[in-house]
């Protein structure tokens, strides 16, 4: 597949950056003496997060967004997580390609993807 094909596919270089991010987050945490555990989210009402990761009883969220933006809307899976889990709730993040971190709430943030690597 050709860069261009994949650039311009959005929904397709959507799911492959979904997936690099997730296998970027086990390569850092299996360097770990407790290995976090990775999962996925999805209530009955369809609202999701793409990462979850859970260690020692707790959970962070981590959404993938490939857009230079975030509004209020991208938080919808991670808010409803931080609801279900209660206390468990460590922090939720919303990776995305922009220039800078930005607080959406309570331990809630936009993170820029690069941030994996700073």
């Amino acid at each position: 597949m050709e860069g261009e094909t994949l650039f311009s596919e959005r929904e397709l270089y959507g799911r492959m950056l979904e997936t690099f991010v997730y296998q970027e987050l086990r390569r850092l945490g299996s360097h770990s003496d407790r290995p976090p555990r990775f999962s996925h989210f999805r209530d009955r009402d369809g609202a999701e997060v793409d990462i979850v990761i859970e260690r020692v009883h707790r959970l962070t969220g981590v959404e993938v967004k490939a857009a230079a933006t975030v509004t209020a809307r991208d938080f919808r899976g991670l808010r409803r997580l931080k609801d279900a889990a209660g206390p468990a709730f460590a922090g939720g993040v919303v990776l995305y390609d922009g220039e800078t971190q930005v607080p959406f709430g309570d331990d809630l943030y936009a993170v820029p993807i690069r941030t994996l690597w700073d």
